[in-house]
């Protein structure tokens, strides 16, 4: 067993129980236990890699796995910072592993994927925040599998523009970075976070890249207000955001954030009707929506815009693509 396997294994055994409440109907995620997920978690241990949708409990790894897609996260499984709602493990991370990139492009490949999502944990340890992590996986998968989509859920780099260029340099389909929640709550639910920081990360990637779609995602029923909710959606299209994806906060463990409120299914139906109102191009919102969901699915719209983008940039004479 290597380093970074022993440091899962001690890092999940270290978590305190899931809390035993009884859940709405609506907000039960699918089973978690199939042939399918075994049979996904025997291939991704074959090439040593981690993906949120165990790392964080996600309610839809039983539909994911089934269909043959997962969210590979890079640079190990222990985050440096300690959000409220996660369930990924905190601590000291291991040294960055050079050949993970080869391993997941090894895995797209295998897995004949025609989208994948990379996301990390926060690597605040890294000068760059693990941004060379990134580009060096979008690069590898291209290498293998030029024709799979790929979208980057990041950390906000803590601000780093340099580190944020080195992502988009390696040109990815999506960039996408989660708010998560209202301004009013950040220092209970994500406390090493800034929401100006994680909103100036998003308006900078469009500013950088007028052609690149651009997304985020927010979890409901950590005690935000409607009005609160709505302000943030219009900060987002503020920066030209094309997606939002909107979902029940689930609480993982003991030890996390209690829920404030389980939301009713009619109640995101209606947040997505205002959402689209606002001009995204694309919403996603239910009780077990996470950030990933149905990412693929949602590509082919996205792409319209960007095309659109990238016509009225080039007649404009504003950019040169």
């Amino acid at each position: 067993m290597n380093r970074t396997d022993l440091q899962t294994r001690e890092a999940r055994a270290k978590r305190p129980a899931r809390p035993r409440e009884r859940l709405p109907q609506h907000c039960r995620p699918g089973a978690r236990r199939t042939p399918a997920v075994a049979s996904m978690k025997r291939r991704l241990r074959s090439l040593r890699l981690h993906t949120v949708c165990e790392e964080a409990r996600c309610p839809n790894i039983g539909s994911c796995f089934a269909q043959g897609t997962a969210t590979f996260m890079l640079l190990g499984p222990v985050c440096t910072r300690t959000c409220r709602f996660c369930n990924v493990a905190t601590g000291r991370p291991a040294l960055v592993d050079r050949a993970e990139p080869g391993r997941v492009a090894e895995a797209v490949r295998r897995l004949g994927l025609a989208h994948a999502v990379l996301t990390s944990v926060n690597r605040d340890d890294l000068p760059d925040g693990g941004a060379a992590q990134f580009a060096a996986t979008i690069r590898a998968v291209r290498a293998v599998s030029p024709r799979t989509t790929l979208e980057v859920l990041t950390p906000d780099f803590q601000g780093d523009a340099a580190a944020l260029a080195c992502v988009l340099e390696a040109r990815p389909d999506l960039f996408n970075h989660n708010l998560e929640t209202v301004p009013r709550l950040y220092r209970a639910v994500r406390p090493a976070a800034r929401y100006e920081r994680s909103l100036e990360l998003l308006a900078r990637a469009r500013r950088e890249q007028p052609a690149l779609l651009t997304k985020s995602g927010l979890m409901l029923g950590l005690g935000e207000t409607r009005d609160e909710l709505r302000c943030v959606l219009r900060d987002l299209r503020t920066c030209d955001v094309d997606c939002v994806t909107l979902g029940q906060y689930l609480r993982p463990t003991l030890r996390h954030l209690e829920v404030a409120r389980y939301l009713d299914p009619a109640e995101f139906d209606a947040l997505a009707v205002e959402a689209r109102a606002l001009g995204f191009r694309h919403v996603a919102s239910g009780p077990l929506v996470r950030s990933s969901f149905h990412a693929g699915d949602a590509l082919a719209l996205l792409r319209d815009t960007a095309l659109l983008r990238v016509t009225a940039a080039q007649e404009s004479g504003h950019v040169a693509l």
